[in-house]
């Protein structure tokens, strides 16, 4: 692709489109712009009423200047720029920081987190699984088998179905190189979410998509066991409704999972781990990660659930997925975080995207997201006193004390060193650093 279509040109539309979109924040400030606005031009009439009435000679002239000083000084530029100069600036870095943000709200939204959802596969772990055990059940041939489940999974782009693909077809070049794959008819394909695939009179998935199908999987007990007991992922194949083979695959964490996971609970979160494995599997990666709490054996809509459970306890919740599978809940969550090695799917209904695929990144846009809405309210409380203290100055208080009254001028100097002052405070955000990941 060229021009606006490539990669680049759309996430830098991307990130426009983010920093001009408002947070929720900004409402305070239109609020209160709302009241203010009226309010000051209430307190320059009463000023220009009281030089005119108690003032000195030329009332006439105090009376203007003091109350055109008030309306100067306390104009709402600072009070304006106070939110999307920050929020312009945290995203612009967030992106710096292989963030990709996809909306200001999610920004502030993600400073409010109570509960971590992650997924397993993809997430936690690095999406490259390998297989580690094949076995074939009610004496069905070997080769058969390969080559059914290498012509069901070639047409799907999930890891495991890409896994399945490359062993099958190693096996054949080692023990049968001179064999062709053997192709079923391809005229009856279909996928169940979270399960596995169907194509004719084959059945390809896990141990729930099985039981719908009524394939008695007695024969792979023992084996099915074994491979819990060693927290693998299992698929199964069957052929006309009878179990034949079975492949197990493994899927390392990624190197910094651990971590991650313990700066996200050392500031304060509760971590899930959520997967579609078996309970075995799940448990003993949750052992090693360490997270509060796991479910396993979800499908879909039960991770949704599982989301819209916490929700209702009036918990802010955020699911960081990959997959296909994770996209309802990550448009469910109040924060959905996809990996950028995930799927489009998975990307188009998250909030935020990680570009760096580690969970880090999930720290770290929580911690900047924390450091932007505690800019915005510096600036908004800043603006807000700066222009409330400033009034009384233009308004003439300090007369009787000196002798002096703020010129015009002066008022347009001080409202403009309100604006910049915002600025310099909101610039800070460049200067961000995430804290350690060791």
């Amino acid at each position: 692709r060229v021009g606006k279509d490539t990669a680049l040109a759309r996430l830098v539309e991307m990130v426009r489109q983010a920093q001009n979109s408002k947070p929720p924040i900004s409402q305070l400030a239109d609020k209160v712009a709302a009241i203010f606005v009226p309010i000051v031009i209430v307190i320059a009439l009463m000023t220009a009423l009281l030089w005119y009435f108690f003032g000195p000679q030329p009332v006439l002239t105090y009376s203007f200047v003091s109350a055109v000083s008030v309306l100067i000084i306390a104009c709402p530029c600072a009070l304006g720029l106070a939110t999307p100069i920050s929020v312009m600036i945290g995203i612009g870095k967030a992106a710096q920081m292989g963030i990709l943000v996809r909306n200001a709200k999610a920004l502030e939204q993600a400073s409010n987190i109570d509960w971590v959802l992650l997924d397993k596969t993809g997430t936690l772990t690095q999406g490259h699984p390998s297989v580690e055990d094949f076995a074939v059940f009610n004496a069905s041939d070997e080769l058969q088998s390969l080559d059914f489940a290498e012509a069901i999974e070639q047409a799907s782009e999930h890891p495991i179905a890409l896994a399945i693909v490359a062993y099958c077809r190693q096996q054949r070049s080692f023990t049968h190189p001179e064999a062709g794959l053997v192709m079923p008819n391809n005229a009856y394909f279909s996928a169940v979410q979270g399960m596995g695939i169907m194509q004719d009179d084959l059945v390809m998935g896990n141990v729930q998509l099985m039981r719908a199908q009524k394939v008695d999987i007695s024969a792979a007990k023992s084996w099915l066991k074994t491979q819990e007991k060693a927290a693998r992922s299992t698929v199964l194949l069957a052929h006309k409704n009878q179990l034949i083979a079975a492949f197990a695959l493994e899927d390392a964490l990624k190197h910094d999972t651990v971590k991650a996971v313990q700066r996200l609970k050392a500031q304060g979160f509760k971590v899930m781990m959520l997967t579609g494995d078996n309970q075995a599997t799940a448990q003993q990666v949750a052992n090693l990660v360490a997270v509060d709490d796991y479910a396993a054996e979800l499908m879909p809509e039960d991770k949704l659930n599982k989301i819209k459970h916490l929700q209702s306890q009036g918990l802010v919740v955020a699911m960081v997925g990959d997959g296909i599978n994770d996209a309802p809940a990550l448009s469910q969550a109040d924060v959905g975080i996809a990996m950028g090695q995930g799927t489009d799917v998975a990307i188009e209904s998250a909030d935020l995207c990680l570009l760096h695929n580690s969970l880090h990144g999930v720290a770290d846009a929580i911690e900047l997201s924390h450091a932007a809405l505690r800019n915005i309210k510096q600036n908004l409380w800043g603006a807000f006193s700066y222009n409330s203290l400033g009034i009384p100055v233009a308004a003439g208080v300090l007369f009787p004390l000196t002798g002096m009254l703020l010129s015009p001028m002066l008022a347009a100097l001080a409202m403009s060193l309100s604006s910049v002052t915002v600025v310099i405070n909101a610039n800070r955000l460049r200067w961000f650093k995430p804290s350690s990941r060791d």
